[in-house]
């Protein structure tokens, strides 16, 4: 589906979709040859079922913008494709390097377009703001996360710059778990309970600031409790790159350093190397 817009129409529909959330293509028409009904600086919104807001083209293009689209939110890097006639189309590939699709359009023009994917910002779920819990929390934010702070209303203050606040472990309404990531900050205060909650979610990535023992201990207590054994062996921990951190900023950049390597290279989350986070709570505490 096509649905006609105007320039302001489409920066108010990719600030709602941000705002939401949702992923999208954007379409920006930047070079026309002869006859085209859209002009160079046209853009349009492909969300991921394909419907098409704005206008860059008859059907004639839509097919190869859909297609582009839906590569470019599957990962692929953003592109330039030309859509010509049938006629002049020898090869996928044109002799620059641009990707080519034919048209079938009586009007006989080329438009070049170029489709980028417009990714929501990932979310950073820090639960308990200890002061490394609070390090994170700000790097995280600097870094141009999301960031969602839970934690007792009495400790909300020590993050100023949260864009969701929470205070209670009840994480079964977070949004996108799929870009997200849990980082658990309590260092004693109520352990369990927001260990169970992080790895009762959806989210792929949860890490505990602690030591390996601390964490075998607290994971068995909960496992006797219920916790699925499955569930429990998904926790990280310690958190954090083994890059040698003293302090709890260093700490916090080993653990998004860890996120980032993750983001970005897709490497996997081994759970049994010592980090630095295993010293951020010094001597062995065990929640009571």
């Amino acid at each position: 589906m096509t649905s006609p817009a105007g320039k302001k129409d489409i920066i108010d529909e990719m600030a709602r979709l941000r705002a939401s959330g949702e992923a999208f293509a954007l379409a920006t028409v930047v070079r026309t040859q002869d006859a085209t009904s859209a002009k160079a600086g046209a853009k349009a919104i492909v969300r991921r079922g394909g419907e098409i807001v704005g206008w860059i083209g008859s059907g004639c293009v839509q097919g190869a913008v859909r297609k582009t689209a839906k590569e470019v939110l599957s990962g692929a890097d953003a592109r330039l494709i030309r859509v010509r006639p049938k006629e002049q189309v020898a090869a996928p590939v044109d002799v620059d390097g641009v990707e080519l699709y034919k048209s079938a359009c009586p009007s006989g023009g080329t438009v070049e377009i170029f489709i980028e994917a417009m990714l929501p910002r990932p979310q950073l779920v820090v639960l308990g703001l200890s002061p490394v819990g609070v390090a994170v929390a700000e790097l995280g934010r600097r870094l141009g996360y999301s960031l969602v702070v839970v934690a007792p209303e009495e400790m909300q203050a020590r993050c100023a710059d949260a864009d969701v606040r929470v205070t209670e472990y009840a994480l079964e309404d977070l949004t996108r778990p799929e870009q997200s990531f849990i980082v658990v900050a309590t260092q004693g205060r109520r352990d369990r309970e927001a260990l169970a909650a992080a790895l009762r979610s959806a989210v792929p990535y949860v890490a505990f600031i602690g030591s390996r023992k601390k964490a075998q201990v607290l994971t068995a207590q909960m496992i006797e409790q219920g916790l699925e054994e499955t569930l429990a062996r998904r926790l990280k921990a310690p958190a954090g790159l083994n890059i040698g951190a003293i302090g709890h900023e260093e700490i916090a950049l080993s653990i998004l350093a860890e996120i980032t390597e993750l983001r970005r290279r897709g490497v996997g989350i081994a759970v049994d190397e010592e980090g630095p986070a295993a010293q951020a709570c010094g001597p062995e505490s065990q929640e009571k």
